[in-house]
């Protein structure tokens, strides 16, 4: 499909742009253009474009607020210090989109067009990447800004009545983004909960889509109300399993030199950061293992000093280390309450790969720009 520009013609201001570039948050502010495309179960895709950014117009029997079918995705576009824009795995985003569709019913997106409508986007759109670079190429005061790319499908036709939707309409925002962790990387307070579950099996905890983030929500404010950071899902079938946190894949290091994640079971989302860890693995003398992890494994593992770092993995965080574990049972400090060398090497090693800054040894950066 042909992502063709259609100028805003309000967009903001140079002296608007810069002051959000010098503080910009993390998905609080969004760039002047969008891209966006409709399906029809008769027609196919059609009516491309990147077109300005703004509000769209439902009708109140649209079927996603009825139905919740729609799913997204989140990556990032980084500026190098030489001024070009790259992207990081986006083939892995656009086949996870994919998936997602299969499991949502609803139609699928071919790579290229994906890829087109990122690229037509951040293209019309540069001047919103952030740089965080000094004059020499250096991370400043305001390393790791990038411009995060939020692409979404969701049921657009106006009908209620419990079938797949026959109009979709696909659409990618992009928001200026800076660090995460605003006052810097710091270990995390993690609640453990046994009450509510992310998703079961047959379910959709592997598709990304809205409601796995919405059945979270409940058990993020019971942590929240315990004094917690997050919260950590155990499986549904017997509350025995560690899966992952709200929005994160779970990785834990072992004293024998394991770098172990929770086995993909259908109920854990296959995250691209997740993969590119298991990947780096060896790069570390780690073995990378795939496996179920017990609750009562990594808590008594975490006491014992046998598993010496626990972290989780997204796209928005890179890498958050967790220094405390807590369950009804009570608290496990996990590390000395303080980031892993482990943990620390790994992140460093994709944010300069990310940025830049490290030689791309395994063919994951897309240069846009």
């Amino acid at each position: 499909m042909p992502f063709d520009l259609r100028p805003n013609p309000h967009p903001r201001t140079a002296e608007e742009r810069a002051a959000i570039l010098a503080d910009p948050g993390f998905g609080v502010h969004f760039t002047d253009h969008m891209a966006v495309a409709t399906w029809t179960s008769t027609d196919g895709w059609q009516d491309s474009g990147v077109v300005p950014y703004g509000p769209f117009t439902l009708d109140p029997a649209t079927a996603v607020l009825h139905y919740a079918q729609e799913i997204f995705e989140g990556l990032k576009a980084y500026r190098h210090a030489d001024g070009s824009v790259w992207l990081f795995r986006p083939d892995q985003n656009s086949a996870r989109l994919n998936r997602s569709a299969r499991r949502m019913a609803l139609p699928e997106l071919s790579e290229e067009d994906f890829l087109a409508s990122i690229d037509a986007l951040v293209t019309a759109d540069e001047a919103w990447v952030p740089s965080g670079l000094s004059g020499t190429g250096e991370p400043t005061q305001n390393a790791e800004q990038s411009l995060y790319l939020r692409p979404f499908m969701f049921a657009s036709e106006a009908f209620l009545g419990v079938r797949a939707a026959r109009r979709v309409t696909y659409c990618c925002i992009a928001s200026p983004a800076g660090p995460y962790f605003a006052s810097g990387v710091h270990p995390v307070r993690i609640w453990v909960s046994t009450t509510y579950n992310r998703s079961g099996p047959g379910g959709t905890g592997a598709a990304k889509t809205g409601g796995n983030y919405a059945s979270s929500l409940v058990a993020q404010a019971e942590a929240a109300q315990k004094g917690f950071d997050q919260v950590m899902f155990t499986d549904a079938v017997e509350q025995r399993w560690v899966e992952e946190l709200g929005g994160m894949n779970v990785y834990l290091v072992t004293t024998d030199g394991e770098l172990v994640t929770p086995e993909l079971s259908g109920t854990i989302l296959e995250g691209v950061t997740r993969d590119s860890i298991l990947t780096l693995a060896r790069e570390f003398g780690l073995t990378p293992v795939e496996r179920q992890i017990s609750l009562e494994e990594l808590l008594a593992g975490v006491d014992s000093g046998f598993v010496s770092e626990v972290f989780a993995c997204g796209t928005a965080a890179v890498i958050t280390p967790i220094g405390l574990l807590a369950d009804d049972a009570g608290e496990h400090k996990v590390s000395a309450g303080v980031t892993g060398e482990v943990t620390a090497a790994i992140r460093k090693n994709l944010l300069d790969v990310q940025y830049g800054r490290a030689e791309d040894t395994h063919g994951w950066m897309r240069r846009i720009l």
